[in-house]
């Protein structure tokens, strides 16, 4: 099960993971951001579920996304086959972190003067990422803005956490993401026990979502070989 970053949604994780995914013949589970301030808690409620039914789950997702499955994995070892983190942005509470900032900002503009004004501050974005946004913020609608501040708020796993997970992982970065640091990327790939770390860029990915999916998915084969 893959969980979407902030303010985004289960369309994005499908265009990124989807095709990937189904090369190793995989099924992807992508259920829709619970509204507002129970997007944490909802999702964490959702993975409970899934892992009573099935048993041991893959989990990820991207950016905040990431942080729950790893969240989650983390209470939940023995129910956790492996993890898909890409575009990790912070380790232990969020502080000054760029993505934590972004996402109080934005949810300060929505409450402020709504998702349309929130958007027209998107101007400066690639098109693509515009496009993306549009969507999901559009569909959060109301809210938006109290799952920005969940997000926003909300401590990742600590690297003495993560440490302690011992299973596969695939870490994703884009290289050129300033909001996503390599080097916290780089810290959870090198702290995970059995991780590797995958390289693309935010180019690529404007272009072709899978290449983020891709990156993580090799990133974490190669972390099966490890022993």
């Amino acid at each position: 099960m893959l969980l979407p970053g902030t303010g985004s949604d289960e369309v994005f994780v499908r265009a990124v993971f989807a095709g990937p995914l189904r090369a190793l013949g995989v099924p992807l589970l992508a259920p829709p951001p619970p509204p507002g301030a129970s997007l944490a808690d909802g999702y964490l409620a959702i993975l409970d579920a899934l892992a009573d039914e099935h048993g041991e789950l893959l989990v990820g997702g991207i950016s905040f996304g990431a942080h729950l499955a790893a969240e989650w994995a983390v209470r939940n070892p023995g129910r956790c086959g492996g993890l898909l983190a890409a575009l990790p942005a912070w380790n232990g509470a969020p502080g000054p972190a760029p993505a934590s900032l972004a996402a109080t900002l934005s949810a300060d503009l929505v409450a402020r003067s709504g998702v349309g004004a929130a958007l027209a501050q998107t101007e400066g974005s690639p098109g693509w990422l515009r496009a993306e946004l549009d969507r999901a913020w559009r569909r959060h609608g109301d809210d938006l803005a109290a799952g920005l501040r969940v997000a926003a708020d909300r401590p990742s796993p600590s690297l003495a956490e993560l440490a302690g997970l011992d299973v596969p992982a695939g870490v994703g970065t884009c290289t050129d993401d300033p909001i996503h640091p390599t080097k916290v990327a780089s810290e959870w790939a090198s702290t995970l026990p059995r991780a590797s770390l995958g390289r693309t860029t935010l180019a690529a990915l404007g272009a072709d979502r899978e290449s983020l999916g891709r990156a993580t998915v090799l990133a974490f084969l190669r972390a099966r070989q490890k022993p």
